[in-house]
């Protein structure tokens, strides 16, 4: 068996390759949209991708379902609750998936979406089910499991090296279950679906179907520490369902009603560019366009923000953005969550010129791609150059040191997750996540001072940005963040 594991820090998004030796014959899933990587990795191990399996309909990314689809044939499969844009080859609870062979070999399964829009998909074929005639089963094999709680077509993949060894290699969890925590069951709830609704059937698909494996079991997730498809996930990337039995919290033993209570309160606050991702990895989306962004004079950047409502978008490092930037330019630097940040401050569709640092605009480009975001209109070559030759068009960063956030007279604003927030927060705070700021900070005065801060003194930058682009007057955070006003505090 080839079995690779594609781990995105950006992101904390996990894709997988697995193939049968023998066979050539492979399946990918979870693919994110820069797919290179992966044609690279299965040309080189002799293998075939036939098959995409995507585990649900993604939320916090855009998949490369269909850009790998177009360079392979390969045909894309979902859960078989799913409904889609385009074909897809529906995947049956229990359904065998015979990499080395075996009856099927070679049958598709279930074509066709509600309209055929998009681009790319296959045919119906690929690795068989149990269906057919063919030769007896051997080598890899994947067994589906209908797993749906934290969508409703969410399903987890066991791994056996061959169809008849007595233990699973492993298992590749999706989104149902992670290192640490569980998926949270509040992203996409359908209609007559309540969050509480798909939390119960997220404990059933738990305890009926993954809990059951063999606690040696290498569990597989969709997702690691930073992803906001969870709360509580572990900077690991690989654990057993045994570890995960003793240790996660959600899979303690407890009654189905406290389980739901649990895992639908306090979760992060939801970006966002989630529910548009959702609809594209569902509906559709184009091929990603890997060309680097076109470089644009100033006032070419200038006259697109005016004229086309784009906005500027600085991802140089944090010390440089609050020394010297644009005025009314967001910030989000490169070295952080860029991609999940930008599709928190920014709304989908909305035209971006990138203020990078030189040789850094391509994967700014890139990371935004990777959520969907692909109206980048260019990028201001040398900006540090064109700063300092505009100082009528220069801001600083108002910060201040942990000891001196004032008592009172300002509306102090903590941009932590609720989660955070409710393990310790400065006296007088109001919690408005950096998520939703977008639409909660209409709830501030723009002409009284506003103070920010998160954990360390990043988000807080973020925000500041955001509210001195809508035309706050007064806007300054904490150096530091809570952990340092805290610490000063005693």
């Amino acid at each position: 068996m080839h079995f690779a594991q594609y781990y995105l820090d950006c992101l904390s998004q996990a894709s997988y390759l697995i193939g049968d030796k023998t066979t050539g014959r492979a399946v990918l899933v979870d693919p994110r949209r820069d797919i290179d990587d992966y044609l690279r990795d299965a040309e080189a191990a002799g293998l075939r991708i036939e098959l995409i399996i995507e585990t649900h309909f993604h939320a916090d990314f855009l998949s490369g379902h269909l850009e790998l689809a177009r360079a392979t044939g390969a045909t894309i499969a979902f859960g078989e609750a799913a409904e889609t844009g385009y074909p897809i080859r529906r995947l049956r609870d229990g359904e065998r998936i015979y990499l080395g062979g075996g009856p099927g070999d070679g049958s598709g399964g279930e074509t066709g979406g509600r309209t055929g829009n998009g681009t790319g998909g296959g045919t119906g074929d690929g690795p068989g089910g149990e269906t057919g005639d063919g030769p007896e089963p051997s080598g890899v094999t994947l067994t589906v499991l209908a797993t749906p709680g934290h969508t409703p077509e969410s399903i987890c993949l066991v791994v056996h090296q061959h169809p008849e060894a007595a233990e699973p290699y492993g298992v590749l969890t999706g989104d149902t279950l992670f290192v640490g925590d569980v998926g949270r069951p509040d992203l996409l709830a359908t209609a007559g679906l309540t969050p509480q609704d798909m939390a119960g059937r997220l404990y059933r698909s738990l305890h009926g179907k993954l809990l059951t494996l063999p606690d040696a079991t290498r569990v597989f997730p969709a997702h690691g520490a930073g992803s906001a498809c969870g709360r509580n996930l572990s900077t690991e990337t690989t654990s057993t369902i045994g570890d995960q039995r003793r240790h996660n919290y959600a899979l303690q033993p407890m009654p189905e009603a406290e389980f739901i209570r649990l895992v639908t309160a306090g979760q992060p606050a939801t970006p966002g560019y989630f529910a548009h991702d959702a609809a594209l990895n569902r509906d559709g989306h184009p091929l990603l366009d890997a060309a680097p962004p076109a470089a644009l004079t100033l006032d070419e950047a200038l006259a697109a923000c005016r004229d086309t409502g784009a906005v500027l978008l600085d991802s140089r490092p944090l010390a440089a953005y609050t020394a010297a930037h644009f005025t009314g330019s967001l910030h989000i630097s490169l070295d952080t969550r860029f991609a999940e940040y930008a599709g928190s401050v920014v709304a989908p569709g909305t035209p971006i010129v990138l203020v990078s640092d030189p040789g850094t605009e391509a994967e700014a480009r890139l990371r935004l791609a990777r959520i969907g975001y692909d109206h980048v209109l260019g990028h201001v070559p040398d900006p540090a150059a064109e700063l300092a030759r505009h100082p009528e068009l220069v801001s600083r960063s108002r910060r201040l040191s942990p000891g001196d956030v004032p008592a009172e007279g300002v509306q102090l604003i903590d941009v932590r997750n609720p989660a955070e927030y409710e393990t310790g927060a400065l006296p007088g705070s109001r919690n408005l996540p950096l998520a939703s700021l977008p639409t909660s900070c209409a709830t501030l005065d723009a002409d009284r001072p506003v103070v920010l801060y998160c954990r360390s003194g990043g988000r807080s930058v973020i925000a500041a940005a955001l509210l001195e682009a809508r035309g706050f007057r007064d806007v300054r955070d904490v150096i530091g963040g809570y952990e340092a006003a805290a610490a000063t505090c005693g």
